[in-house]
């Protein structure tokens, strides 16, 4: 599940209408409550909604299909330039990652415009079944990677090492060439709002033991060049608060916040962020970070 959100107007916390978090509805109230935002979390109320959210790119980007192409171009060119800073410093194409995941993948819009483009194969994660329907496992696009393990379940619930375990397990099964030993690249984009803080951490604690070893030969063994990435809608709020979006039961967070979370999480270390550019100005939509972290 995904889409970006318009910017709170932050002078009036009070009339916070044009607020959201990592994901929709321009006309939702979404006003900070006294509560920690993330504890106002209901999963079974955000999963109703988006059970009546339509499954295509425009029901997923909450009215801004339109911009998919600029959100996956941003995607792609980060994605790169972490790769290229980890030992891949050459203007040739890089080599396709052994497995990557989409964790919140919707209708898969971000698994095909982007992840099998770089993957031999990427898992799928998402709770929505009728969003699930829509992926199908074996499906390529263009014809290099293709979709392995689709997984319906909440990001809260899903067990990342259970998952590569499984795909190991089939792999040894088979004729592929492909050794699976974890994941080279765990994608999560706007979807985390809907994990409390604590469940955040938890997940990323999950994610990280599942990240494939270094193949780097300049790496050292403990570290890991497989990467977690995380694209999330910023708060704008001027206190500097998370914000709570009563539609879709979701939190946007703080940058702050992100860095405090990442803090508490046992051998994970922050390598690079920037923002996504791009987006129409008239829009105005809640600033959009990425975050890529690896295992210390």
């Amino acid at each position: 599940m995904a889409t970006p959100a318009p910017a709170t107007d932050v002078t009036d916390v009070n009339d916070a209408n044009d607020a959201n978090d990592a994901s929709h509805v321009p006309a939702a109230d979404h006003v900070p409550a006294a509560a920690a935002a993330d504890a106002q979390i209901d999963h079974g109320a955000a999963l109703a909604y988006w059970n009546g959210i339509s499954a295509t790119d425009d029901g997923m980007l909450g009215g801004f299909g339109h911009i998919s192409g600029i959100d996956l171009r941003g995607s792609a060119q980060f994605l790169a330039k972490l790769r290229r800073r980890n030992g891949h410093g050459t203007p040739l194409p890089l080599p396709l990652l052994r497995r990557a995941v989409d964790c919140g993948a919707g209708i898969g819009r971000v698994t095909r415009g982007l992840l099998l483009h770089v993957a031999q194969t990427v898992d799928v994660v998402e709770p929505v079944r009728r969003f699930v329907d829509c992926i199908r496992p074996g499906e390529t696009v263009g014809g290099r990677g293709a979709v392995g393990s689709v997984f319906c379940c909440p990001l809260e619930r899903w067990l990342p090492v259970a998952a590569v375990a499984g795909a190991a397990t089939a792999a040894a099964t088979t004729t592929t060439t492909t050794t699976t030993t974890g994941y080279d690249l765990i994608w999560n984009q706007w979807c985390l709002g809907h994990l409390t803080d604590d469940q955040l951490v938890a997940y990323l604690t999950r994610c990280t033991a599942a990240l494939a070893p270094s193949t780097s030969s300049t790496a050292t063994t403990a570290a890991s060049d497989s990467y977690i990435v995380i694209k999330e809608n910023m708060s704008t709020h001027e206190d500097g608060l998370d914000l709570f979006d009563d539609v879709d039961n979701s939190v946007t967070r703080t940058d702050a916040k992100f860095h405090a979370l990442f803090d508490r999480v046992p051998r994970l270390r922050l390598v690079r962020t920037e923002l996504q550019m791009g987006f129409p100005k008239e829009l105005r939509l809640c600033p959009v970070r990425f975050y890529a972290l690896r295992r210390a």
